[in-house]
């Protein structure tokens, strides 16, 4: 898959692809100029993410989380190691991220033989993250995880990749590890509803939305 500008004045390169067992949606958003990247939720399949890096002449400067269930992490380790990037995390999520084999046997997967690395940035919330000239801005979202976090990117047709915060027409679960319903709520309510009307969400599994439809049409939060 080749990134494709994500507006006409071609300031953002965006891909997204499902990848691992259970499909999360991995992103991968770059500056077209200096080639920084980063890679978002990779949940498997490290191969393919390199190649689209490789193929593209981009360098991953970070692999940046939006929480750290299984399925959006298990591609982590290795693309870390092929790349150098930076893995980050909101700390809320450190014990989850620990965790891996634990979290698939919850849900039958044996990963006893998958490992972590440490993590070498802790996500805060309101912070912003460079590529090039690309500005990401980290919104702390807890709910789905108590560390869930979405990345803003900011240009003439803005997106948010939301993880599994917010979905196309629905929201993420919240009886796994430290969810909350009513802190995911908060958080879609009170941060991305705050957001331009015609930013463009992609979620973690499943199709995009817009924060103007989901304003109106999801109803858990509508």
């Amino acid at each position: 898959m080749t990134p494709q500008s994500a507006n006409s004045s071609n300031r953002v390169l965006v891909a997204t692809f499902p990848v691992g067992a259970l499909q999360c949606n991995c992103s991968i958003i770059a500056d077209p100029v200096s080639k920084e990247a980063a890679v978002i939720d990779p949940g498997g399949d490290a191969e393919q993410i390199v190649k689209v890096l490789q193929d593209n002449g981009l360098k991953a400067k970070y692999i940046l989380h939006t929480h750290a269930h299984f399925d959006h992490i298990m591609g982590s380790r290795a693309v870390a190691e092929k790349t150098g990037a930076k893995i980050c995390l909101h700390k809320g999520d450190e014990w989850l991220y620990n965790n891996l084999a634990t979290q698939g046997k919850f849900v039958g997967f044996n990963l006893d033989k998958e490992t972590t690395l440490p993590i070498d940035h802790y996500l805060e919330d309101d912070e912003e993250l460079e590529l090039g000239s690309i500005k990401t801005k980290v919104i702390h979202t807890p709910g789905h995880t108590p560390g869930s976090t979405c990345f803003a990117v900011a240009h003439d047709e803005s997106i948010v990749f939301a993880g599994d915060t917010l979905f196309q027409h629905s929201v993420g679960r919240t009886d796994l590890w430290g969810g909350s319903f009513d802190d995911i709520l908060s958080s879609i309510k009170g941060k991305l509803f705050r957001l331009d009307e015609s930013t463009e969400v992609v979620a973690g599994h499943g199709p995009n939305t817009t924060i103007w439809e989901e304003k109106r049409h999801n109803p858990f939060v509508a």
